[in-house]
C-alpha cells in the first residue's frame, strides 16, 4: 500500500513564484531575450518543485521527493520524534507550517504535508514508539 502525501504550498513559496513568474512576462513584451531565458528558467524550476514536491509512504519505508533536489529514503522503524516547527530553513517543504521528523541517531528532515494529522497518524499506525 502506498499513501502520497503533496506539500502544502505557503505565502512565502508563492509570493516569490509570482513575482518571477511576472517579471518573466514583463520580459517577454520587453523582449528582452537574456532576462527571457533566465527568468524563464528559474519560473519553470519554481513550478517543478510545487508540483514535485511530496511525501510517500510505501510499506515501511517514508520517501521524502523535493523536485529533483532532494529524495530521501527513511525507514519508519528509525523515526523517534515527529515536531511542530515554523522556520525558514531551507527543506522539501513549501510551507512554513511544517512538522521535523527526527530519526536514526542525529538525523532530521523538515516536511509540510497538506494534511499532517492523517500523515501523522499513518506514521504512528507504523511505529507506534513515535513520539508528538
Amino acid at each position: 500500500m502506498k499513501d502520497v502525501y503533496k506539500s502544502k504550498i505557503g505565502p512565502p513559496i508563492m509570493f516569490p513564484l509570482v513575482t518571477v513568474g511576472g517579471s518573466f512576462i514583463a520580459m517577454l513584451f520587453t523582449r528582452s531575450w537574456p532576462a527571457v531565458a533566465a527568468t524563464g528558467v528559474v519560473t519553470l524550476v519554481m513550478i517543478h518543485m510545487c508540483f514535485n514536491t511530496y511525501y510517500t509512504i510505501a510499506g515501511n519505508w517514508l520517501l521524502v521527493k523535493n523536485s529533483f533536489v532532494i529524495n530521501k529514503k527513511i525507514d519508519i522503524g528509525t523515526i523517534k520524534k515527529i515536531v511542530p516547527i515554523k522556520n525558514m530553513l531551507s527543506a522539501p517543504a513549501l510551507s512554513m507550517d511544517r512538522l521535523e521528523i527526527f530519526y536514526n541517531q542525529n538525523e532530521s528532515v523538515l516536511v509540510s504535508p497538506e494534511d499532517k494529522e492523517e500523515f501523522v497518524e499513518r506514521l504512528k499506525g507504523i511505529n507506534r514508539r513515535i513520539a508528538v
